[in-house]
């Protein structure tokens, strides 16, 4: 398995980007979201992958963020949903955002996504949600009486670990960093505030 790919990047179009590196260009299908925060052209790029092999094929998709590969791989883990729905997904929605829709049941952002119906949407929230219970059961309740917490910023700093939850962070990983934070600031951006400081560490 191929985790990430460091090289010059050659050549971009809608879809795809490729990576040259040790002479051989990779091509990586990746989202418009990672395509927007690469370099420019001939400039050193890097990318997190995950490979699908397959009878008739292999390829490569690539992600500028971990948090972004981990949606894609719980995405496609979802029935009926293969890595072009995926991809499309992502390409309208940043991980944060997607978290914040299965963790409040929006099926109708999900739907904004190019060629993902209200069904399929439905879906991916009904399947993952199921993983979010797996989580609530183990990791997810949060000890209010604990000092690093404050019981008045329950509401958004729940909502960001349940959200945290389905990119598969637990409460001991995320709650030291919410509880550092603004909580009058919007799930959204408390997810996006922890996503930051993790992928820094």
């Amino acid at each position: 398995m191929i985790y990430s790919i460091r090289g010059t990047l050659t050549h971009t179009e809608p879809g795809f980007v490729v990576i040259e590196c040790g002479g051989i260009g990779y091509k990586c299908s990746t989202t418009m979201n990672t395509r927007r925060s690469l370099p420019r052209l001939n400039d050193e790029a890097m990318l997190y992958t995950h490979m699908s092999v397959r009878e008739d094929a292999v390829e490569l998709f690539g992600f500028s963020t971990t948090a972004e590969l981990s949606c894609f791989r719980l995405l496609t883990s979802v029935s009926k949903v293969g890595p072009k729905a995926a991809l499309s997904i992502l390409s309208e929605l940043s991980p944060e955002q997607l978290a914040v829709c299965i963790a409040t049941s929006d099926s109708k952002a999900i739907t904004r996504a190019n060629g993902v119906g209200l069904k399929l949407a439905q879906r991916i929230i009904l399947e993952l949600k199921d993983k979010l219970k797996l989580f609530e059961e183990s990791d997810i309740s949060v000890d209010w009486s604990s000092d690093e917490v404050n019981p008045s910023d329950e509401g958004n700093i729940q909502k960001a670990v349940e959200a945290l939850a389905v990119l598969g962070y637990d409460s001991g990983e995320v709650l030291p960093i919410l509880s550092r934070l603004d909580s009058s600031q919007s799930v959204e951006e408390l997810i996006s505030a922890v996503l930051r400081e993790m992928a820094a560490r």
